[in-house]
């Protein structure tokens, strides 16, 4: 028995009144780009980008809506049933115990959110890919959800913003998660034969069956620094073909280099980068100009994106970021 901790420290609390709450484990979170500790409420109102080193760290879904559409302006979109587990599918766990877990962890159904709001006064659709619910993985839900949310916004006439944050199809489905990206792909075309703009935002991680689907449709593609956007991951492609792979291979600012995406924005200009570029795009009239003299240089890529489906792949694009 230790006499310390079985008597000494129960005694001292029942002296200090009793039970005392205990101290929540998250309230620092280590940036794993420079390890510096940052205070929730600091990483909370810095839109979760690191002060320190401006390293995006991975975002809760709800707090994206929030961050992008105008204060009570969102709309959710009811996100459809689907089966629970048609393959029965067990590995070292139950799937249903898996969901069951992640649901209880991120407090929905699925990975996917979806609402209509609006950007800068622009009603525009928006569907969201949490990574903490398995990852973001593709599922039946997800595929339900998104060509739910793209019928709702060819329905209302609305641009369409997809934010990626995946690593790939979900292994417990099997083929019917696979069935997802012919799905999406179609609705991704619904939305093009409507003639309404499409747009994807790569986050940290797009990767895998997303990728190879609606993820690579857009009619402009954005990205957060140093995001990870890929089919297969870099450890994988290593290990398969025995060599190393370049500096950043496969981060958004490398896919900028080689044509792959058009513009890479750091991810507090994101809200007017994608006004201005629905408002291109959908031919609105232009939002009422901020006060902030350096506004007028946040979006120095989107005289390029005029033309934004004729854009050659081995043209250039942009960084958008804190110039400072």
């Amino acid at each position: 028995m230790n006499w310390i901790t079985n008597f000494v420290r129960p005694k001292i609390k029942s002296l200090l009144g009793g039970k005392q709450p205990e101290t929540p484990d998250n309230l620092w979170h280590k940036c794993p780009a420079c390890q510096a500790m940052i205070f929730h409420r600091d990483l909370t109102a810095a839109a979760y980008v690191c002060p320190e080193c401006q390293h995006h760290l991975r975002m809760p879904a709800r707090a994206r809506l929030e961050m992008l559409l105008d204060e009570g302006s969102i709309d959710d979109i009811a996100m459809p049933e689907v089966p629970l587990d048609p393959l029965k599918f067990r590995d070292s766990k139950k799937y249903v115990d898996r969901l069951k877990d992640a649901r209880a962890k991120v407090g929905r159904q699925d990975c996917l959110i979806a609402a209509q709001g609006k950007i800068e006064g622009l009603l525009t659709t928006v569907a969201v890919q949490d990574f903490a619910f398995m990852g973001g993985s593709l599922g039946m839900a997800t595929g339900e959800g998104i060509v739910t949310a793209m019928q709702r916004a060819v329905k209302d006439r609305t641009p369409f913003v997809m934010i990626t944050a995946s690593g790939g199809a979900r292994m417990q489905e099997g083929i019917l998660s696979l069935m997802q990206m012919p799905r999406t792909t179609i609705a991704v075309q619904m939305l093009k034969d409507a003639g309404l703009p499409y747009i994807v935002l790569h986050t940290d991680p797009t990767t895998g069956g997303v990728t190879a689907s609606y993820a690579m449709l857009g009619d402009v593609h954005i990205a957060e620094p140093g995001s990870l956007i890929g089919l297969s991951g870099p450890r994988v492609i290593e290990n398969t073909i025995r060599a190393k792979l370049p500096e950043g291979f496969q981060r958004a600012e490398y896919l900028l280099d080689h044509g792959m995406i058009d513009v890479v924005c750091h991810r507090k200009d994101l809200k007017t980068t994608l006004g201005r570029l629905l408002r291109l795009l959908t031919k609105a009239p232009a939002a009422v100009q901020r006060a902030e003299p350096e506004a007028a240089n946040d979006v120095e890529a989107l005289p390029m994106l005029q033309a934004a489906q004729s854009v050659p792949p081995s043209q250039p694009g942009v960084i958008l970021q804190d110039q400072a």
